[in-house]
C-alpha cells in the first residue's frame, strides 16, 4: 500500500500507485479535477504527492502522446492568424503546467526530431529551460552550467539605466552608466524583455592576449584612450535626508546653521556649503565630513532637577554629513513633509565614476574580472589594419573555466560589426558557428577570428596570431571608490577598548587568525605586536597577591587593596580585553591570581 499526501497531509492509501496517478492525470486533462493540481509518484518513499497549494512555480509543457507532439502544424497556423489563443491550447489539452515535483515523473524532449515513444512532453523551444535573465546569454548552450549561473548572476549587478525616471527618484547607492549600448549579439529574449530601452553595457573591441603580466588570472587591461573617449564611465547617487522630530515635552529638532555654542559643533569649515535655512546649495561640491543638512536636537536626557538648569538648554549637533571616504556634487534638494507632518529635506548627491584599476567588469559568460591596468593607446597593440584593442582580456581564463560562448560571441560580434547587422545567438537557435566563419571569410579577414597584430612599443610583428573581435562588455557595481578602507588609530568600542568593525563607521582593519599565522610564519614579531596592540592597556599589579593594584598618580598613592601598603607593585602592559576576562571571573567569585616573574630572568 502507498500513502497519499494533499498538500503535504496523509489523506489515505492506495493499492496501485501508478495507475491511480495515470487515472488523476486523465481526469485532470478531462477536465473533472482543477487544472491547478500536480500529482507526482516518489518510487523511492513508495508515497504519492498531490500538490494545490500557492505560491508553486510551474511551467508550460506541451503534452506528447505516442511520440506525436499535440502541437500539430494546423494548431501552429491558428495561433499565427490568431484564430487559436493560449487559452484554448490548455482547454484543449494541448498544453499543460506542470510543477517542479510532477516533472520528476516526466520525460521531457527539448526538440520535436528527438521525440520518442517514451516522452511525455515537449519544451515550447528549447530556451525556455532558461530563466529571463540567463536567457539573454548568447550562445548559451555552449557553456557549463556554473558559468551560465554566474553569467546571470552578473547581468543582474551590471551598471545600466535602472530606470527611466531616476532624475526624480531618492534611491539609495545607485549608478547610471552613461553611454550604455544594445548588444550586437543578442537573443530572443532581448526583444521580449525590451532591452533597447534599458541597456547595461557597451561593446568593445577585446583581444586574448597577456600583457606585461598586467592581466593574470582574471584581470583586464584597459585603453587609457577609451576611458578618455567615455567608455564604462558612470554616476553614483547617494542620497542624505534629515526630519524635523518632535519628542516629548514640546520639544523639536530645528534644521538650520547649528550655533558655536551648541553642543558637538564641528568647525566654521564644515559649515562653509550651508546657506541660512541649513542646507546645503545645490551644485555645490562638497567633501567627506561636510555637512549637508545643518540641524541641531534637544538634548538626550532630561532630568527632572536639570529640568531649569543651563545644562538643559544647551542643544545638541545632530547635522548629516557626507559619508567617510565619498564625495561629489550636489544634485537634486526636496523639501517635503513626512506622514507625521515633520519637516523632511532631503539631499542627492551624484559623483561622477570614471574606470580606475580595482574596478571590475564582466562578459555575459561570467568571465568577470578587475582592471590590472590602464594602459596609453600609444603602447598597447594593434592590428594590421590599425584597430587597438579596448580591453586585453588573458586567455588563460578560458581553458578551465570552458567559457566557448565567450569566444563564439567575440567571432559573432566582429562579423555584427563588420556587416553592421544584429547576430542571433539564442540558446540552441543561434547562427551556426560555420556560418559565421564563412561570413567573416567574405568579409576580408581569417575565418578563425585571428589576426596578426604589432607591439605598440617595439613596433615588432607578434609571431603568433592574436583572436580578436567585439564583444558585449558590463561595468559592474563594485568600484574601488566604494571599497577603498583604510585608517590608523580611531573609534573604539565602550566594552572592550579594541576598534569598532566597518568601513562606513571608520572602522579597524581585523587581523585574523590566518593573518596572524602569516606574520608568525614571517617572523615579524615587532609587527605583530603592533598589530596586536590595538587594545594596550597598563595595569599595576601586586605582586604578592597576585590582584590588581592602585596607583594614583594625583595624590601619588600606590597600594593593594586587598595587602595594603608595603608591597611590590609592578606595571604589566597586557590587553584590555584580557583585563575584562579578568573582571568577568571577579564577578563570578574566582580568584585570577596574576603570577609576575622578570622577562630578564
Amino acid at each position: 500500500m502507498s500513502d497519499i499526501y494533499l498538500n503535504e497531509k496523509f489523506i489515505g492509501t492506495v493499492k496501485d500507485p501508478i495507475g491511480f496517478v495515470n487515472n488523476v492525470k486523465t481526469e485532470r486533462r478531462n477536465g473533472k479535477i482543477p487544472k491547478e493540481l500536480n500529482i507526482y509518484y516518489d518510487d523511492k518513499s513508495d508515497e504519492v504527492y498531490i500538490d494545490t497549494s500557492k505560491g508553486r512555480a510551474r511551467r508550460p509543457l506541451i503534452i506528447v502522446e505516442n511520440g506525436v507532439s499535440k502541437l500539430t502544424s494546423e494548431i501552429k497556423q491558428g495561433l499565427e492568424e490568431g484564430k487559436i489563443t493560449w487559452g484554448d491550447l490548455i482547454e484543449r489539452n494541448i498544453v499543460e503546467y506542470l510543477d517542479a515535483a510532477e516533472e520528476e515523473n516526466s520525460y521531457v524532449a527539448l526538440n520535436e526530431e528527438e521525440l520518442t515513444k517514451e516522452h511525455t512532453h515537449l519544451e515550447i523551444i528549447p530556451s525556455a529551460i532558461l530563466g529571463i535573465t540567463t536567457a539573454l546569454v548568447p550562445y548559451a548552450n555552449y557553456s557549463q552550467t556554473p558559468r551560465l549561473n554566474r553569467g546571470s548572476k552578473t547581468q543582474k549587478q551590471a551598471i545600466g539605466i535602472y530606470t527611466s525616471n531616476y532624475l526624480v527618484r531618492m534611491d539609495t547607492d545607485v549608478n547610471i552608466l552613461h553611454y550604455p549600448q544594445t548588444p550586437l549579439v543578442r537573443s530572443y529574449m532581448h526583444d521580449i524583455s525590451d532591452y533597447d530601452k534599458h541597456p547595461a553595457g557597451q561593446n568593445i573591441v577585446i583581444a586574448l592576449m597577456s600583457y606585461e603580466g598586467y592581466n593574470m588570472q582574471d584581470s583586464i587591461i584597459i585603453n587609457k584612450a577609451s576611458i578618455e573617449r567615455g567608455l564604462a564611465r558612470s554616476t553614483f547617487f547617494r542620497p542624505y535626508s534629515s526630519e524635523e522630530l518632535r519628542y516629548s515635552g514640546g520639544l523639536i529638532d530645528e534644521i538650520g546653521v547649528p550655533d558655536k555654542d551648541v553642543k558637538g559643533y564641528k568647525s566654521e569649515h564644515s559649515y562653509r556649503n550651508l546657506e541660512e535655512d541649513g542646507i546645503v546649495s545645490p551644485e555645490m561640491r562638497v567633501e567627506e565630513e561636510d555637512v549637508v543638512i545643518g540641524k541641531t536636537s534637544p538634548p538626550r536626557f532630561l532630568g527632572e532637577l536639570e529640568e531649569f538648569s543651563i545644562a538643559a538648554n544647551i542643544r545638541r549637533e545632530s547635522s548629516s554629513v557626507v559619508k567617510h571616504g565619498e564625495r561629489g556634487v550636489v544634485d537634486m534638494i526636496t523639501l517635503s513633509e513626512n506622514e507625521e507632518g515633520n519637516k523632511l529635506v532631503q539631499v542627492r548627491i551624484r559623483d561622477q565614476r570614471i574606470p580606475e584599476v580595482g574596478d571590475k567588469f564582466a562578459s555575459r559568460h561570467g568571465q568577470k574580472g578587475v582592471i590590472g591596468a590602464i594602459v596609453p593607446e600609444t603602447d598597447l597593440p594593434f592590428t594590421a589594419s590599425g584597430v587597438i584593442p579596448d580591453i586585453i582580456f588573458s586567455p588563460h581564463s578560458i581553458p578551465s573555466r570552458m567559457t566557448i560562448s565567450h569566444l563564439i560571441e567575440i567571432l559573432a560580434g566582429k562579423v555584427g560589426s563588420l556587416s553592421g547587422r544584429y547576430i542571433n545567438g539564442t540558446a540552441f537557435e543561434s547562427e551556426s558557428e560555420e556560418d559565421l566563419r564563412k561570413e567573416l571569410l567574405s568579409l576580408g579577414f581569417r575565418d578563425d577570428g585571428t589576426e596578426k597584430m604589432y607591439n605598440g612599443i617595439t613596433g615588432e610583428e607578434f609571431k603568433v596570431t592574436i583572436f580578436v573581435g567585439n564583444i558585449y562588455y558590463l561595468k559592474l557595481r563594485h568600484m574601488v571608490a566604494n571599497k577603498l578602507h583604510a585608517r590608523a588609530s580611531g573609534r573604539i568600542q565602550l566594552l572592550t577598548r579594541q576598534p569598532i568593525e566597518g568601513r562606513s563607521k571608520g572602522g579597524g582593519l581585523r587581523l585574523g587568525e590566518m593573518e596572524k599565522d602569516c606574520f608568525v610564519a614571517h617572523g615579524a614579531s615587532l609587527l605583530l605586536k603592533e598589530r596586536f596592540d590595538s587594545d594596550k592597556t597598563i595595569l599595576h599589579i601586586c605582586e604578592s597577591c597576585g590582584m590588581l593594584a592602585v596607583v594614583d598618580s594625583h595624590k601619588n598613592k600606590r597600594f593593594c587593596p586587598k595587602c595594603g601598603n608595603n608591597v611590590d607593585i609592578s606595571a604589566v602592559e597586557l590587553s584590555y580585553a584580557f583585563k575584562l576576562l579578568l573582571d568577568e571571573l571577579k564577578a563570578m567569585c574566582v580568584y585570577p591570581s596574576l603570577k609576575l616573574k622578570s622577562k630578564y630572568d
